[in-house]
């Protein structure tokens, strides 16, 4: 940015400023609450799901990305050049979530048997990043998903595969903990479920409760890690029926003390995630949030600022939900630049979350007491054309990463002089 571009963005954010404060206001407070927010960004958008323990095997389980465009990270190094590449363009602070096919060993290995030592690679990077990892299980495309069924098989040697899995994704979590010094999230997604109508839909969830169990019965510091819990409507494969349904995996959490997954895409198109965090966190100990964008089914598009994404960032927001909540980005987009897409995806988010915070919260919620239900629409429809904009890119200069659409310039250059060169 020139010092004229500097003193524009100043300008504007002044005048914001002032506008803000009118309704009382404090954008400086909003940066600050937007700062405390830590956004985990998803390795997979990289690479396409493809991993480092068999890079060639395409994805199955009902997973899919569509798309061929150049530059796809083939080796850990390029997967950690582009991420530094994109939290360079990313104010805020960031996470970066890991999967097991994600292991850099030294050896062939199969997922039950990858464990900690697989992952110094990612923990040197994420000292040397600042950032924390989170974790994530491979339960998907792989020979041992018999029939779409892993924890929840009726066939104990494939569940004891995927136990050890589950475990050894435990350990990799606690490893990432005890040498980051913040918590990592390990979150469990399994693809279990019938294609047609089943006969017996206990069973196969009295399976999963027990190797969910059982993967629990080491212990190890909450401060180093938690579980998370991912359901689904439905997915390809497992149209009729889900073994890991949202209110199975709500359950479960409830009654481990851990956490439960909500991903953006994982619902009915017209149901409103956003209405089930209050509802859960009434009870539960916290959330996972994925924040993603389905289009007519769970299609992982990346995030835009769709009446979705405000709903979920407002209702967070609002109810005060932030220190209970993780939010990560869970999206895979091949038709465009990776790195852009990882940039638009988080800094959307981030803009979401920052109208959010602009937003009179206790005076509207003082004239909701009183019933003046006037005020509360009026305040919340002039809000929507408030320059939100213009705090955000103060923010942006402030964090030292470029403001508007300047980033394209530097993923162009990336994309001539190293992405473009790969294949």
């Amino acid at each position: 940015m020139t010092m004229t571009d500097e003193r524009q963005v100043h300008t504007a954010y002044e005048e914001a400023r002032k506008r803000y404060e009118e309704l009382g206001v404090d954008t400086e407070e909003a940066m600050r609450k937007l700062d405390g927010i830590r956004l985990s960004m998803h390795c997979w958008q990289g690479d396409d799901v493809h991993g480092f323990i068999n890079p060639e095997v395409d994805l199955a389980d009902g997973l899919t990305v569509s798309g061929n465009y150049p530059g796809r990270a083939r080796t850990p190094d390029d997967l950690t050049d582009d991420l530094h590449e994109a939290m360079g363009l990313i104010p805020g602070k960031k996470n970066v979530a890991l999967h097991t096919i994600y292991a850099v060993t030294d050896r062939k290995k199969d997922l039950d048997e990858i464990g900690p030592e697989d992952f110094k690679y990612w923990v040197d990077w994420a000292k040397k990043e600042n950032v924390g990892l989170d974790m994530n299980g491979t339960f998907f495309s792989h020979p041992m998903v018999k029939n779409n069924f892993t924890l929840a098989s009726p066939e104990k040697e494939v569940r004891d595969f995927w136990i050890e899995v589950g475990r050894q994704s435990r350990r990799i979590a606690n490893y990432f903990g005890s040498e980051l010094g913040q918590q990592s999230v390990n979150n469990f997604w399994i693809p279990d479920g019938y294609k047609d109508n089943p006969i017996d839909k206990l069973s196969p969830r009295q399976r999963l409760i027990e190797s969910l169990d059982s993967i629990l019965e080491e212990e190890f510091p909450e401060s180093n890690t938690i579980e998370a819990y991912e359901g689904k409507l439905f997915g390809t494969g497992i149209e009729s029926y889900t073994v890991g349904s949202h209110e199975f995996y709500a359950n479960y959490a409830l009654t481990r003390g851990k956490l439960w997954t909500i991903d953006a895409g994982h619902f009915h198109p017209t149901e409103d995630v956003s209405d089930k965090f209050s509802a859960f966190l009434a009870f539960g100990k916290g959330l996972q949030l994925h924040v993603s964008r389905p289009v007519r089914w769970d299609s992982d598009h990346v995030v835009i600022m769709d009446d979705a994404l405000e709903r979920i960032t407002r209702s967070l927001v609002r109810d005060n939900l932030l220190d209970r909540t993780n939010v990560g980005l869970d999206f895979f987009d091949a038709t465009i630049n990776r790195i852009a897409a990882w940039v638009i995806g988080a800094r959307t988010t981030q803009k979401a979350f920052l109208q959010a915070l602009l937003t009179p919260v206790e005076d509207l919620k003082h004239a909701e007491e009183k019933y003046d239900f006037t005020k509360r629409l009026a305040v919340t429809e002039e809000l929507k054309s408030y320059p939100f904009g213009a705090v955000f890119d103060e923010y942006c200069l402030r964090n030292n990463v470029p403001v508007g659409t300047d980033w394209l310039n530097e993923v162009g250059r990336y994309e001539k002089n190293v992405q473009l060169k790969r294949n």
